[in-house]
Formats: structure tokens, sequence, C-alpha cells
């Protein structure tokens, strides 16, 4: 079974299913992939468009081909050389499903009441009215939807249930399609969703991994910052977005963001202090969504809401990783005593009952993910390229230095990549917003021009302004669903709970109004130079350690902004439409080409230019391959260009794969980089 070169991620649809994969397995091979990297595939709630509501585990998903339509997608790839990764849902199912169904009509008798964590209270499982046909049962309770449900969910999705698959019936239950796949050799490598919504991710792991053979396996955990992914998890890294961060601050100037927060405050009246808007955003989610979750936890740990409140909110990442009986891990313990408001509290999750100290651990993702991913991010913005998950907005900028560092320390078999079905815009967008942190003043007399003409609510306009210039040329009807997922994820002026009918009116004539000015003006001088920056990050994630993934449709210019936006189909094969879209495709095609030809245990040799402009490029060896990138261009052109500039090759002679250009030795940037921004180089005499 062999490890994935790099993945191509498909978004299966009802409409997109395993027929119309097989069909571009031409293209893909083409494209230089190992691997296709689907979206869940198990039977999932019917005309559900990302497949995360599973109902039922043993059977693959009959909208798509079902099993006899996969096996013939796998052999039709296979005879492209072309393997496939899939992306599996351990942590919940949607409530819809023949199991809870069971437990809501027999209760605590029912043969599946352990396969849900359920808090029972007098042998009922409190519920939301998740179906008009529930049937009558003295085992259940209903409640109103304010009133948080009996049972651990996805984060405040009610109709999404958590599974308890620490529990092996459970987990071979829910795993036994994903292990028949393995075991006839269909699939090659497993993406993990969400692992710290379970007990014990490290366990889960374990368990993967010894019934799975060793199979190449990442999963979807943020890391925050200096995190890394702990040493004893059985699996090849991450889905990359610790790496997409670190990509994208490659290409911010840390000198923005004085002026750029300074903009944003006068715009919006936001507090100039990220960390006090995330604090207010944690506490009002937890307030909102998840006071059923606290007061159960506060149960069990003996402690009180308010404390658990106050350590919920200054917790700095999504989990701090202990597990009961073992000796609790020193990160561990400083980060979660540095978040506590006392002592006390402190021990009672750290040391309490198992079930305290494993219960903690899974309320602190939610209130992350929902505080922060979906409420602190759509209202503290200078420059929205930042706003990823994962990510910290507020900190602008990394060195070419603390990139190599990071490098170093990669699994070798990590996942990479810059854009995702998750992801709060595409790799494109935060490529020109990447320019606004060279250009403050132009853009904030841009932007000053415009709120001039059209405005609407000062806590939403400057983040419209930004979004309406990156993704441009943008249709008002797409524009104005952005803005509308934005506001009530912002929750400042409306709300999925409770919408402003009013407020969203006028949010819409805003959007109307505003697709009418000429952005595209404003837009076309940011393009001189987030070209340099989309064809740099592109060749650095394509190249650089680890295993790359190319999101649909992104291996040519994508403008997408966040779901569904950037689930939207993709027309095969994806040709080109602009000299933008040409070149990422041929940097693109020729990167994932050559990491087939280099092998994976490329050694990463960080390099050095020589001359005033040094800092302006990065670059690096893979073995008998260099990549060399632009950055900051702005400041580059402003200073002349390269001027003397130089970067000295490996011995050897070194043919460009994009230009066919022959070099050698000490070369002038200005001469390497005369064409493209960027150059991949492979060694041309051996």
């Amino acid at each position: 079974m062999s490890r994935p070169v790099s993945t191509y991620r498909v978004q299966l649809t009802p409409d997109f299913g395993f027929a119309e994969v097989a069909k571009i397995a031409p293209y893909l091979r083409d494209l230089g992939v190992s691997h296709v990297y689907l979206s869940p595939v198990l039977q999932a709630v019917p005309g559900s468009l990302h497949g995360y509501d599973v109902v039922d585990h043993s059977r693959i998903r009959q909208e798509f081909g079902g099993a006899q339509g996969f096996r013939e997608m796998a052999g039709v790839l296979a005879a492209h050389d072309l393997a496939v990764v899939v992306d599996i849902v351990p942590n919940h199912m949607n409530t819809a499903n023949a199991q809870f169904l069971s437990v809501l009509e027999e209760g605590a008798a029912s043969p599946y009441a352990d396969w849900f964590d359920i808090e029972w209270r007098e042998g009922k499982v409190i519920v939301h009215r998740f179906a008009d046909d529930l049937p009558q049962s003295e085992h259940y309770t209903v409640v109103d939807w304010r009133e948080g449900p009996g049972y651990r969910r996805f984060f405040d999705v009610s109709s999404l249930i958590g599974l308890r698959v620490e529990d092996p019936a459970v987990f071979f239950a829910t795993h036994e399609v994903i292990f028949w796949l393995l075991d006839e050799g269909l699939v090659e490598g497993l993406r993990i969703d969400h692992p710290d919504g379970l007990a014990d991710p490290r366990r889960y792991l374990d368990m993967l991994r010894d019934r799975s053979g060793g199979v190449w396996t990442v999963v979807e955990k943020i890391l925050i910052g200096d995190e890394r992914l702990p040493d004893d998890w059985a699996c090849d890294g991450t889905t990359g977005y610790d790496v997409l961060n670190r990509v994208n601050g490659l290409f911010v100037d840390p000198e923005g963001r004085q002026p750029l927060v300074a903009l944003f405050t006068a715009m919006t009246g936001q507090d100039a202090d990220y960390h006090a808007v995330m604090a207010r955003s944690k506490r009002d989610v937890i307030d909102l969504f998840f006071r059923s979750e606290v007061e159960r936890l506060a149960r069990v740990a003996g402690a009180s809401v308010q404390d658990l409140v106050d350590l919920l909110v200054e917790m700095p990442v999504y989990r701090a990783y202990v597990t009961p009986g073992e000796p609790v891990d020193p990160v561990a313990r400083r980060i979660v005593e540095s978040a506590a408001p006392n002592p006390e509290i402190a021990r009672a999750v750290l040391y309490g009952s198992p079930e305290a100290v494993v219960r903690f651990q899974q309320t602190c993702g939610p209130v992350m993910a929902k505080g922060v991913e979906d409420t602190a991010l759509y209202r503290w913005y200078p420059l929205a390229c930042l706003n990823e998950v994962g990510g910290e907005p507020d900190r602008f900028g990394l060195s070419v230095e603390d990139f190599h560092d990071f490098c170093a320390g990669m699994r070798p078999f990590t996942m990479t990549t810059l854009s995702t079905h998750d992801t709060k815009r595409s790799e494109d967008v935060r490529a020109r917003l990447q320019v606004l942190s060279e250009l403050p003043g132009e853009w904030a007399e841009a932007v000053r021009g415009w709120s001039r003409q059209v405005s609407f609510d000062p806590h939403l306009d400057y983040l419209a302004w930004q979004t309406l210039m990156a993704a441009w040329p943008i249709s008002a009807e797409r524009f104005t669903d952005y803005l509308l997922k934005a506001a009530r994820e912002a929750k400042t002026a409306t709300s999925w709970i409770a919408q402003d009918h009013a407020y969203e009116e006028g949010l819409r004539a805003f959007a109307a109004k505003a697709v009418e000015l000429p952005i595209g003006d404003f837009t076309a001088l940011v393009d001189r130079h987030a070209v340099a920056n989309s064809l740099g990050q592109k060749l650095v994630q394509l190249m650089m350690p680890g295993v790359p993934d190319v999101y649909q449709g992104n291996e040519r210019t994508d403008f997408s902004l966040v779901d569904p936006d950037n689930r939207r189909p993709v027309s095969f094969p994806c040709a080109p439409n602009s000299a933008w879209d040409e070149a990422k495709l041929q940097v693109t095609t020729q990167a994932l080409r050559l990491r087939r030809r280099l092998g994976p245990d490329a050694p990463y040799e960080p390099m050095a230019a020589e001359g005033e402009a040094a800092e302006h490029a990065i670059a690096f060896g893979r073995g008998r391959a260099v990549a060399v990138a632009t950055r900051l261009p702005v400041r580059l052109a402003a200073r002349g260009g390269w001027g003397a500039t130089s970067l000295t090759l490996p011995h050897g002679s070194w043919r460009d794969l994009l230009t066919g250009g022959l070099y050698s030795g000490r070369t002038p940037l200005a001469h390497l980089l005369s064409r493209h921004p960027v150059a991949l180089l492979e060694r041309h005499d051996l």
C-alpha cells in the first residue's frame, strides 16, 4: 500500500458522483497527482452537498453510485495510476438514523444506547424536535432549541449527535465499510474529520492503525501558533492548516500591521486588541450555544459554571491532551493552569474524574471553533487573509528563517494545502489581500472613497470592501450570500438563530449598490503584484515537505469565498482563461509531476539569496530540485527590482521547468525570474 505523493480533493455531490470522478481520471493523471482525495462516501442525508451528515455506516452512498460504482471508479483510477483517499467522520452522525431512532423508541434498553454520548436524565434523553414525525415515547423529552439537548453534538449542531467510537463495538460497526475498502485495496489513505471531538483521539488512532495496517492517515487537527501535533498520535500528520497559515504569512508584509489595524479601528469602531474581541466572542457563543454543555461539565467536575466559562474563554488551543489514569503532560498542565481563574478549577479538569477530564477537552474544541472561527474572525479583520482556520489575525507576516525552521520540523508525510472545503476564502483571494499589507495607504484611500458613495453597517462594511475587491468580479448574488453569512456569524446585528429581517434587507441593498462601483480598477492595481503571490505560495506549498493537496479547481485561479461558495461545481478539465490561469496551471502541473519523480525522501535544504533584495526571495532545495519564489513584490518593485541580488545554485546544471532556461552556479535573480516571479529547477546533468 503506497503513501501518496500528492492528492487532489474532489467534492462529491448527487450530481458529481463516482462515475464523474472516473471520467476525469485522465485529466488528473496528466496534472501529476498520485491520489484522488474524496469527500465522505458513506450514506448521508439525502441531497447532502458535503456528506458529513452520515446516517448509515453500512452503505456507500447510493446517490454517488453505491458500492459497485465505487469499485468501478477505483478500477478506472488505478488504470490511470491513481489511487483513492477517503474522508471519514468518526465523531458524529446525523440524528435521522436507525440506531438513534431505536434509542428514542426503547430508551436505555435499546441495543444502540451505547452508540451515542448521551446524558440520561431519569432514564430519558433530552432532544430537540429534529423531525416533524418524531414518534411519541416515554424515553425522551422534547425541549426548546434554546435549551441544549442531552447528548454531545458536533459543535452546536443538534442534528449531529456524538458517537462513542472509544467503544470497540461502535468503532467496528461505524468503520466496517471503510475497512473492507482498505482490505480490497480500493482505498490507500484516510483523512480523519475532527479528531478533537473524540473521547480519546490517541486511542482511536491506535485502533485505526492496528486494523488498517498502517495506511496513510492525516487528521483534521487545528494547531494554534507554535502548537505541534502530539508525538504519540498514530498518524502521518495534519490536513495542512498549520502549513497554510505559515505559507500565507510569507507573503504578508509585517510593516502593514500598524496602518491596517488603525484603518480597521477607524472604519469599524472595533477594539484594536484582537484578544479582547476573541474573549468576548467566546463568551457570547458559550451563552448562546453551549450553556448545557458547560452545566453538564460543571456537574461532573464539581465546579462552578462561571469558573468553567472563564477557563474555556482563556484556553488558547482547541484541546489540551490529558488521558485519565496517565501522568499529565507538562505542556497541557501549563496551558490549563495559565488559563484557569484559580488552581481549583485547573485541578478539577486535569486531575478530576475521568469524565470531567475528557468532557472538558471535548468542550474546548466547540468553544474555539464557534467562538473564534465562526465569530471572532468575522468581527476582527484588519487584513482578512489572516482570518483563516487556525490563523492568528493579529500576527502579520512570517520571516523566511522562521519558515525554514518550521519546515525542518515537519512530518515527512503530513498533508499541505492552501485551499480546502472549509477555508474562509480561497488561496487566490488571499493572494490579492496579501498585497494590501504592502499598499495600506492606497487601500485606505480607495476604501474611504467607496464608503463615501455606499455605506451600511460600520461593523461589516470594511470586511465587505476587502471581500469585494479580492473576489472581483463577483455577482451581486454571491456577494450578498457571503455578506449574509458573515453578518450572521458575527452576531452583532443579526444571526442564524435571531435574524433581523430589516437589517438583512438593508444588507442586500448595500451589496447591490456596492457591486456597481468600479472596484475592478483597484483590483487591477493589486493584480500586478497578486500574481507573484499566487504563483509563489502555490510553488512553495507544492514543493515543501509533506504531501501537497490541490483543492478542486485551484490548479488555476479561483476566487471563491467561504462555504458553500467554495463547494460550487467545477468544470473539468480546468482550462485556463487568462495568462494568470496559464501560469498557475503550469506551475501546478510541473511541480506535481516533479514531485512524482523526486520520491518521498528528498531532503529539504534552505537556500539564501545574496544581495540587497535578498529578503524578497524564498528558496529551497529538494534533492535534485530547487524552488524559488518572489515575496513582498510591491516593495521589491519600489526598490527597483532585484538589482545584483543572486542565488548560488548547487553544483551542476539546472533547467527551469517553467521556461526551459539552463542555469548553474551564482545566478542573478533578475535573470532567473525575468519571465515568471517563480522558478522551478531540476538538475539537468544526471
